[in-house]
C-alpha cells in the first residue's frame, strides 16, 4: 500500500468516526442550519460538507481526470458502508460497438429462482468518472436487498470517448443482456434499466430507444438524473455552490464530455428531457435529493413522463445531496433513502402481471 493510499484509509476511518458522532454533538458542530427552497439540509450532510471544507480537498473542476477518478472511486470506497452478502459476482466481456464493454455480474444470496429478475445499472460521474470498482458496494447492496441480479456496465469515458459513445454502449450493453439472459439465468421480460446521476440519463435513454424492442424494461429506476444538459433549471442556481455538485464541476463534465455543448445539448440522446415523445416508454421511479442543482431536472422528467401516460413515481429526499448513492455507511438519511428506493423497485416488481 502507498502513502497515498494509508493517508486516504486513514482519513477516511476519521470522516466516519466524525459523522457518526452522537446527532446532539453533530449539531453543535455544524452550525446553524442550512436552508434552501425550503428545504432544510440533513444535519450529518451539513457536517459532512464542513469536514470536507476543513479537509483542504481540491474542488472537482480543478483535479485532473485521473485525479478525479482516483477521488471519485475511493470516496464511494469509504463511505459506501460494509459489503452486503452476495451469492456470486461474475467479471466478463459483452461485444461493443468499438470493443469488450466490461460488465459486472452480482446474484443475491438465497434465491430459488430460476430466472432471476435484473438491474442493469449504470454508474454515475459526470460520463467522465465513475467504475465497476467505485460502484461495488452500491451494487452489492441493491443486489442483496432487492433480491434481483444486478449488472453493472462499464460503459466508455470521456474525455478519451465523446458523445455518443457512453450512448452507444449503454444501448449495447441493454440489447446483449435482453437478448442473453435465459442463458446467463435471467429473466428478459423483467429487466430494470437503472442509473444514478450520468448514469441515470443513460437508462433513461436506453428505456426510450429500446422501448418498442422485444424486450423493452419493465421498469426505470432513475437516482437524481441529469436529464438536461442546459442546466438553466432554478435549482441549478440555488443548489450550485456548497453541496459538493456545482455548477463549475458541472461545466467541467459538459467540457470533457460533448464535443460541441451548444449543438449536442439539445440532442434526446444527451438531454432526455428534450425527447420530442414519452409515449410507450418503461414505468418509472424517479428519485431526487433536495439540495441537488439536478433536483429540478429530474422533478421535470418525471412530469413529462406522467403527461405522456407513463406511470411514473417521483420522490423527493429533501433532505440529502447528490451523491448521497455512496454515502451509506456514513450518513443515516442516505441509508434510509436506498433501502426506501430498493423498497419501491420490489414493490413495482411485485405488481407485474397483477
Amino acid at each position: 500500500m502507498s502513502m497515498k493510499e494509508i493517508a486516504r484509509e486513514l482519513q477516511g476511518k476519521v470522516a466516519n468516526l466524525a459523522l457518526r458522532m452522537p446527532i446532539s454533538w453533530v449539531h453543535i458542530l455544524a452550525g446553524a442550519p442550512v436552508a434552501v427552497d425550503g428545504r432544510t439540509l440533513d444535519g450529518r450532510i451539513q457536517w459532512f460538507l464542513k469536514l470536507l471544507a476543513y479537509s483542504g480537498q481540491a474542488p472537482l473542476h480543478s483535479l485532473s481526470v485521473a485525479e478525479a477518478r482516483e477521488d471519485y472511486d475511493a470516496f464511494m470506497q469509504l463511505l459506501g458502508g460494509r459489503p452486503a452478502p452476495v451469492s456470486s459476482i461474475l467479471d466478463r466481456t459483452l461485444p461493443g460497438p468499438a470493443g469488450p464493454v466490461r460488465i459486472r455480474i452480482y446474484r443475491p444470496a438465497g434465491t430459488v429462482a430460476r430466472l432471476l429478475p435484473t438491474i442493469v445499472y449504470f454508474h454515475g460521474g459526470g460520463w467522465v468518472i465513475g467504475s465497476l470498482e467505485g460502484y461495488d458496494l452500491a451494487c452489492r447492496y441493491f443486489s442483496a436487498r432487492s433480491g434481483c441480479a444486478v449488472v453493472s456496465v462499464d460503459y466508455r469515458l470521456a474525455p478519451e470517448h465523446k458523445f455518443p459513445a457512453a450512448v452507444d454502449d449503454a444501448l449495447a450493453s441493454y440489447r446483449w443482456l435482453a437478448s442473453e439472459a435465459v442463458s446467463l439465468g435471467l429473466d428478459p421480460d423483467r429487466i430494470v434499466v437503472a442509473g444514478d446521476s450520468a448514469g441515470g440519463a443513460l437508462a433513461a435513454v436506453v428505456a426510450q430507444t429500446v422501448r418498442h424492442e422485444p424486450h423493452p424494461p419493465c421498469l426505470q429506476w432513475l437516482i437524481y438524473p441529469a436529464t438536461d444538459m442546459a442546466g438553466d433549471s432554478a435549482s441549478h442556481k440555488s443548489c450550485g455552490e456548497g453541496f459538493l455538485l456545482t455548477q463549475s464541476d458541472m461545466a467541467w463534465f459538459r467540457m470533457h464530455y460533448l464535443n460541441d455543448a451548444g449543438a449536442e445539448a439539445g440532442d434526446p440522446r444527451a438531454s432526455p428531457l428534450r425527447a420530442a415523445d414519452l409515449t410507450g416508454v418503461a414505468p418509472a421511479l424517479v428519485y431526487t435529493a433536495g439540495f441537488d442543482p439536478l433536483r429540478d431536472e429530474g422533478q421535470a422528467y418525471a412530469v413529462r413522463l406522467q403527461s405522456a401516460g407513463v406511470k411514473a413515481i417521483h420522490r423527493e429526499f429533501e433532505t440529502l445531496i447528490h451523491g448521497f448513492v455512496g454515502m451509506r455507511g456514513a450518513v443515516h438519511a442516505a441509508a434510509r433513502a436506498m433501502d426506501d428506493m430498493v423498497a419501491g423497485v420490489r414493490h413495482e416488481l411485485a405488481q407485474l402481471g397483477r
